[in-house]
């Protein structure tokens, strides 16, 4: 007689082939998670890239701290604080100055000057008021607009005016002569959009830093600015000049009356591009 057996039932035979697919199969990974809106995506890992923090603003005093701080209603000490830094560096970063990083310099002033003459740049009343256009050019604050009665048709922008010995020339003015592609033979050098207003001076764009040195005598403008105002003037259209570059010793004069530009024709001079 034979030896019996066991019999195998179906729930032990599949309950092994169970743990020898697991066993085979190796340590469990983690799913992908579906989303809300269908896409499936993989988890994250246990240890993710922080997102770095914004760097901290460490830069010193500036020469214009006082006039920044008076700006941004900050406490006014002419000391640099970490308070100070940040709020100067929001500010160059609103207004596109580079590098933005808090240092209240020249560039950053400049700025501010343009920032607070945008809601009425003729509030002293220096550029006369008259019924046509007349092109305002503030040496003192070295920006200039464009008005046309008291109504502003061209807002304030920096600009880069002559420097000791090459004065931009104060008075009433008259555009006389425009060249959108004008090379200075003088100067060797490129003035776009040039429109010219008394002798070799003239409104040009220029590429070069409008917060140091000087032209020689031409008002710089950025290039952008220069084309905006290309299409804003018009020959024949007046320009009042008056004040004194900051760091500059005028040997013109000062302008204390303003008198209505003479109605004399003009012609360009033999090699215009006082740049």
């Amino acid at each position: 007689m034979g030896t019996s057996r066991p019999l195998r039932t179906a729930t032990s035979t599949t309950l092994a082939g169970l743990l020898l697919t697991l066993a085979l199969a190796g340590p469990a990974t983690a799913s992908p998670v579906p989303d809300p809106a269908g896409a499936t995506t993989s988890p994250s890992p246990a240890t993710a890239s922080p997102i770095p923090a914004t760097a901290p603003c460490t830069t010193g005093t500036g020469p214009y701290q006082r006039e920044l701080e008076r700006h941004l209603r900050l406490g006014v000490d002419g000391r640099q604080s970490a308070a100070d830094c940040e709020a100067i560096r929001a500010f160059q970063s609103r207004n596109g100055v580079r590098p933005a990083d808090g240092y209240a310099g020249l560039a950053t002033y400049r700025t501010m000057l343009v920032v607070e003459a945008r809601p009425d740049p003729n509030a002293a009343g220096r550029c006369p008021v008259r019924d046509h256009r007349v092109a305002c050019v503030d040496l003192d604050r070295q920006l200039m607009w464009v008005q046309s009665g008291r109504r502003v048709v061209f807002a304030p922008v920096p600009i880069r005016s002559g420097r000791d010995g090459y004065e931009t020339r104060t008075g009433w003015h008259t555009v006389y002569w425009r060249e959108i592609d004008h090379y200075s033979d003088l100067y060797d050098a490129p003035m776009p959009y040039a429109q010219f207003f008394d002798e070799g001076q003239a409104f040009h764009g220029s590429n070069g830093d409008l917060y140091s040195g000087g032209s020689h005598g031409c008002v710089n403008l950025r290039l952008d600015d220069a084309r905006r105002l290309w299409d804003t003037l018009a020959e024949d259209d007046s320009v009042f000049v008056w004040g004194v570059k900051p760091g500059t010793e005028r040997t013109l004069g000062r302008v204390t009356a303003p008198t209505a530009p003479s109605p004399a024709a003009h012609t360009p001079p033999p090699t215009p591009g006082a740049r």
